[in-house]
């Protein structure tokens, strides 16, 4: 008899949750987790197959990833102590992501969000370039399944997560059960967070091209995300962002943007452009590029830091996150994060409700307005003209 697909989200995170902690114990023994293996634990949480609809290769990838949260929340700590330098951190987290399958199967919805993971080692640099402490409140705006906000984590900051997708929300909040989290469409993320959620410093890896309710691929959809996280940051905080290799300080198209961020209290500290291949076991080879903005006011706005080299390899980014990424400047403001409560928002974003006040009686001297209906029609001859001012009539009273 086929599996009934499970359609709440509440249900599928459990579910993948469950198939990351069957993952977990191989990961941990550093076996490879192929697609038989992976199958397996995917058909045991779920209870059924693929084939009938129990679950998706998708949420099986999903799984991996919490696996690998679960495994560094377990010996992250004591993988930074036997480290002893960023260097050798790095080399585990590519041992680790080298045991897991590569991405090759995706969904429409994996499309229209761009659901591109951020590859552990990837994960690592941008956390060494955030600098983030245990004195951090660190926001991420697209927390997908948390492989950035586990090292904010690993560094004892305090977390605030926003994920807009039901199911990734519905894991996180399993993963990160005690963590603040929100719906919300990270693209205004400054314009519909508590005033209480102040962060010190951001990490985000947000669409490349895509906006919410938008049916056609937006060149300037990345900085859209980054100017409203960047507005949200505390005076002299941080932001790292993960983005298409195209938006640069260099680039003629989008260097405006980055001078116009400037003028608003911005500075480009550092940018470089990543080879595809760091990305390709997530299911795209696309370029993509870590830059790092401090919420400090540059000497000469018009003046942006050109990009660095393209690195090739995830060892040759972190050499030049550490040779050029200068220590966090301080705090010249206060930060915080509103207490846990459930996934907040939704998919769409909900308008923020006012009390409706109550509707005051008519004072005693006041005066009925008098007026004529009038049939609708509409206006003369149906298009504008090439006057200074249209003519119109009135059609209603609100």
């Amino acid at each position: 008899k086929a599996a009934v697909p499970l359609r709440a989200p509440e249900k599928i995170a459990t579910c993948i949750f469950e198939a990351a902690k069957l993952i977990l114990p191989d990961l941990s023994e550093g076996r490879v987790i192929d697609a038989r293996m992976l199958r397996g634990a995917m058909e045991q949480a779920f209870g059924g197959s693929d084939a009938e609809g129990a679950w998706s290769w998708k949420e099986a990838y999903e799984a991996c990833e919490a696996a690998q949260v679960l495994f560094l929340r377990k010996f992250g700590a004591a993988m930074q102590a036997r480290a002893q330098s960023p260097q050798a951190m790095l080399g585990m987290m590519e041992q680790i992501a080298g045991l897991l399958p590569r991405h090759t199967r995706r969904t429409q919805e994996s499309e229209s969000f761009q659901q591109f993971s951020t590859p552990l080692p990837l994960a690592l640099i941008a956390g060494i370039a955030a600098g983030v402490t245990a004195a951090d409140v660190v926001l991420e705006p697209s927390a997908g399944t948390g492989l950035l906000a586990i090292f904010a984590e690993l560094a004892g900051a305090r977390l605030a997560l926003n994920e807009i997708a039901e199911a990734r929300a519905a894991l996180l909040s399993v993963l990160f059960s005690n963590v603040p989290l929100t719906r919300h469409d990270a693209a205004s993320i400054h314009d519909r967070l508590e005033d209480g959620v102040r962060p010190s410093a951001v990490i985000m890896n947000p669409p490349f091209s895509v906006l919410l309710n938008v049916d056609r691929r937006m060149g300037d959809a990345a900085f859209l995300h980054i100017c409203s996280a960047f507005a949200r940051l505390a005076q002299g905080s941080r932001l790292v962002a993960i983005t298409g290799a195209n938006v640069s300080p260099d680039d003629p198209l989008t260097k405006p943007l980055f001078i116009r961020l400037q003028a608003q209290g911005g500075q480009v500290l550092f940018s470089c452009a990543i080879d595809g291949a760091v990305y390709a076991k997530h299911g795209t080879t696309i370029e993509t590029r870590l830059t790092v903005i401090d919420k400090i006011a540059p000497a000469d706005p018009q003046f942006v830091l050109p990009s660095y080299s393209p690195a090739c390899t995830a060892a040759e980014l972190l050499a030049k996150v550490i040779e050029g990424v200068p220590a966090r400047a301080e705090l010249s403001s206060a930060i915080g994060v509103a207490a846990a409560r459930p996934i907040a928002g939704s998919a769409r974003s909900r308008p923020i409700v006012r009390q409706a006040r109550p509707v005051a009686s008519c004072p005693p001297n006041a005066v009925e307005l008098a007026y004529e209906p009038i049939e609708w029609k509409p206006v003369e001859a149906g298009a504008l003209t090439d006057a200074l001012y249209e003519s119109y009539a009135l059609q209603s009273i609100p």
